[in-house]
């Protein structure tokens, strides 16, 4: 038997930044396609966990060293990324200091939930909702057995 063809696998860190009032959080603009603004993250690596694989796309696009704090969710719906079927573990992350825009990122964004920077590049609005949920009530991202229908 060969082995199975299956989705990429990502791993984002919404970066809340701890030392500053409010907890705003950092988004970067994409240097490569698909445009917008997006949570740090990217490919895991063959050997490498879902966890370090996080917090290493952190460091290599904004140059903060993160603590994961929590698994907001997993998002796996095919449409979610329009290079192809792509699945990623999301996690919360706490940081201090002042991010800069390496490695894939363009600029960098530090902002509150209510003042986003448009366009959000993948399914990243919807994250951001969950995770303004979260951040208001601790609840994690909710199940989508059936995709984004609620």
């Amino acid at each position: 038997m060969g082995r199975p063809v299956t989705p990429l696998l990502a791993a984002d860190a919404i970066i809340e930044l701890v030392d500053r009032p409010g907890r705003p959080i950092v988004l970067i603009e994409r240097k490569n396609p698909p445009a917008g603004w997006a949570i740090p993250g990217g490919f895991v690596d063959i050997g490498e966990t879902l966890e370090a694989a996080a917090a290493r796309e952190a460091l290599e696009e904004t140059g903060l060293t993160v603590h994961l704090t929590a698994l907001l969710g997993l998002y796996s719906d095919p449409q979610r990324d329009p290079r192809g079927h792509t699945v990623t573990a999301v996690y919360v992350a706490q940081a201090s200091g002042t991010p800069e825009a390496r490695d894939d990122a363009r600029a960098i964004a530090i902002c509150s939930l209510a003042e986003l920077p448009q366009p959000l590049a993948f399914d990243h609005a919807a994250v951001l909702a969950d995770y303004r949920r979260f951040r208001e009530s601790g609840a994690i991202a909710p199940l989508r057995p059936t995709g984004w229908g609620g």
